[in-house]
């Protein structure tokens, strides 16, 4: 059975289980709590889904290596909720370099080898989103504030992307992220703040 058939208000009722689980992830991430992760495994596994179906290879991809730093992620917040909770901090000089080279370099060579060796749909700005998502989701996984700051160029990127690909429920979603990201930030700078003068 083709799960894209199965439609609920016009929309496939994948797209609402992915809208779900992606809403309620990101409220737990603001919130700062280990459920993040757990519920957003069950979002990128959806989400993995539907992109395969929609030739979104680069999203695919993402979906991907999601499992495996939501898994990382994951680990390192249980170990800080064992001894002390993981603080808020923020990310070295280094850090935002190093990933920066690095969606540079993934943009290019993904988006190259899409468009030459598969049928994927806007190859290039596909593999700039989900470079980008990479970062914000390793920083989120350190807990650096500055992810919040890469999710909303992520969430930019992305809303125009599923607008242009006709996927309106995914379109809402990464609006609904956007405006999460930007709270999240706020709410993350004054847990940073306290941290700061408690130190």
């Amino acid at each position: 059975m083709d799960l894209q058939t199965i439609m609920f208000l016009n929309i496939p009722l994948i797209e609402w289980i992915g809208f779900l689980f992606g809403v309620v992830g990101i409220y737990f991430g603001i919130k700062e709590k280990i459920a993040y992760f757990p519920i957003s495994l069950v979002n990128v596994i959806v989400s993995l889904y539907i992109f395969y179906h929609q030739n979104l290879y680069s999203d695919v991809i993402q979906q991907g290596v999601y499992i495996i730093l939501l898994s990382y992620g994951w680990l390192r917040w249980f170990r800080g909720n064992q001894n002390t909770e993981m603080p808020v901090t923020n990310a070295s000089k280094k850090l935002i370099f190093i990933l920066l080279g690095g969606i540079i370099l993934l943009t290019i060579g993904m988006g190259g080898w899409f468009s030459h060796y598969t049928n994927a749909h806007l190859p290039y700005w596909d593999a700039l989103a989900t470079s980008v998502c990479f970062a914000a989701q390793y920083l989120m996984a350190e807990k650096k504030i500055e992810n919040w700051l890469v999710w909303i160029d992520a969430n930019i990127l992305y809303i125009g992307i599923y607008l242009y690909k006709g996927l309106p429920l995914y379109a809402i979603l990464f609006s609904i992220y956007l405006v999460m990201a930007i709270i999240g930030y706020f709410k993350w700078q004054n847990h940073l703040i306290r941290h700061e003068e408690n130190s």
